[in-house]
């Protein structure tokens, strides 16, 4: 419903709508009848999933009005993440994508790709959940299928979706999918290609990971031929060291045989056992190749010389993952170390000057142990094997200089965001206080950069008892070096504004 009230604006409704949840959070309803303490729920959670559709508009007129990029942030996803601090853009940006109206390239309104998964969320008769189910078994339709067999498979689920939870959703899900396609003919290779995927999660309080996905069926094949070779019984036990290792069919008989009777782990222990002894053989034999991002193609480990001696604590991989000590000793025994020394630097040449643009392993190593295995852009969690070394001081096209005091780790995409425009990034290396050394960005907006901020993650091999500074006095740089000042970019409050199809094109 369109306001007509004179002086109304949005904002002032939600001021409107934060009296009236004080009003509610104050109400004492001990009073209430137990009809109404029931009617009372029901309401909230209708009108919490009304709310949701609203947040849906709030975010896409955000996004027509190209206030991501004025703001200083790359893409909508980074406006949801930061400045309204929502906590699963992606989540959000999927459901903008299938439930709002969008421009075409001509300015042509467009109805939602889901209309009546948009209506019934709309009027609060599902949630959020709901649609995103019912989005995922839509995305299962064969390409093939005629666009009126879909239209209509989205209305059959969203009428489901009024009724059924989630779960019950997807039994009723694979039923039409069934019915769509029951012999299995209309899937081809275009719609495996579209589905297949791998995904492997962050770390949970344990340090263990989930691995999950959607393998075709020439890698699904590959995968049960590898298990059936590395994860029969008695193969490649961790905790035995009689158990043979890689292929059953290399095995001395009587040993495998032995070691069979021995093996008490489950088949999915088997098939972890084996992936990890195959991944090992991988990684030792070669295959990774020389260089990987100017790191060896190993597995990089930084731990600090405390936590070592105690023998207590965890390292950092490269790839920003977790080990717990005990891993830690056993890969030491074929480890060749590097100490990075924070009170004065190796003789390894950490001064490129302005000889050369790309850094170094040495210099790519001690980076590795002064800021962490990811990247330094804030928010960033990219780690450290996807990392390019950013000239962070001063841009090399400006006569920056490859020294390791100023340069800085920084994934791919935030790297080509450094720049002077509204939407990019400035950084510099903080000169004092306890971050002194390291590298500070600036979010670009229209009036010039914001607060610079370092990013959060801390190095595992900084030394508890020495500062964060990186030093500049021992030894003390080539003379060739010159001054460092602070950058002093020019800022142009250029408009760049995002159609609504940068909802679908951005990541």
């Amino acid at each position: 419903m369109t306001s007509t009230n004179v002086g109304e604006t949005a904002v002032s409704l939600y001021g409107e709508l934060d009296e009236v949840l004080d009003r509610i959070a104050a109400h004492n309803a001990t009073a209430d009848s137990y009809q109404d303490t029931i009617a009372a729920a029901e309401a909230h959670e209708r009108s919490a999933r009304r709310m949701s559709y609203l947040g849906l508009q709030r975010v896409m007129e955000c996004n027509d009005r190209g206030v991501a990029g004025l703001e200083g942030y790359r893409s909508i996803n980074d406006f949801m993440a930061f400045a309204l601090r929502i906590t699963d853009p992606g989540r959000r940006r999927k459901l903008m994508f299938h439930l709002m109206p969008m421009y075409s390239l001509t300015g042509e309104l467009l109805a939602p790709k889901c209309p009546n998964l948009a209506a019934a969320l709309a009027d609060g008769s599902i949630g959020p959940d709901h649609a995103i189910t019912v989005i995922d078994i839509l995305a299962k339709i064969p390409g093939a299928v005629d666009p009126e067999v879909r239209a209509a498979a989205e209305a059959e689920m969203a009428e489901h979706a009024r009724s059924f939870v989630p779960q019950e959703l997807k039994v009723l899900g694979a039923d039409l999918l069934a019915r769509i396609d029951p012999d299995g003919t209309l899937t081809d290779d275009k719609d495996r290609r579209r589905q297949r995927s791998l995904y492997l999660s962050k770390q949970d309080t344990q340090l263990m990971a989930t691995l999950e996905g959607h393998l075709d069926p020439a890698t699904t094949a590959l995968l049960r031929l590898v298990l059936d070779a590395w994860a029969a019984p008695g193969m490649n036990m961790p905790d035995d060291p009689d158990s043979p290792r890689g292929n059953h069919n290399d095995a001395d008989p009587e040993a495998l045989k032995a070691a069979a009777r021995r093996d008490r782990r489950t088949q999915a222990q088997r098939n972890h056992d084996a992936l990890h002894a195959l991944l090992k053989a991988v990684a030792d034999g070669g295959l990774l190749g020389k260089s990987h991002r100017g790191l060896p193609p190993h597995l990089i480990v930084t731990i600090t010389e405390t936590a070592l001696q105690e023998r207590a604590g965890v390292a950092t991989t490269a790839g920003g993952d977790l080990l717990p000590i005990s891993e830690v000793i056993e890969l030491a025994a074929d480890a060749h170390p590097h100490l990075a020394v924070f009170t004065g630097h190796s003789a390894e040449p950490l001064y490129l000057g302005d000889g050369h643009r790309l850094a170094n392993q040495a210099q790519r190593m001690m980076l590795l142990a002064r800021d962490g295995a990811v990247c330094t852009c804030p928010g960033c969690s990219q780690p450290f094997t996807h990392l390019e070394v950013h000239h962070a001081e001063k841009d090399w096209a400006d006569g920056g200089l490859t020294d390791i005091i100023d340069l800085a780790g920084a994934c791919p995409k935030h790297n080509r965001m450094v720049g002077d425009q509204p939407g990019q990034w400035s950084t510099h290396i903080i000169k004092d206080g306890p971050d002194a050394g390291r590298p500070a960005w600036a979010r670009n907006g229209r009036d010039g950069p914001g607060p610079a901020r370092r990013g959060s993650t801390a190095p595992a091999s900084s030394p508890t008892t020495s500062p964060a500074a990186w030093p500049r006095d021992e030894p003390t740089p080539p003379p060739t070096r010159t001054g460092r000042a602070q950058p002093n970019p020019k800022y142009r409050p250029d408009h760049h504004p995002h159609r609504r199809s940068d909802v679908a094109s951005h990541g």
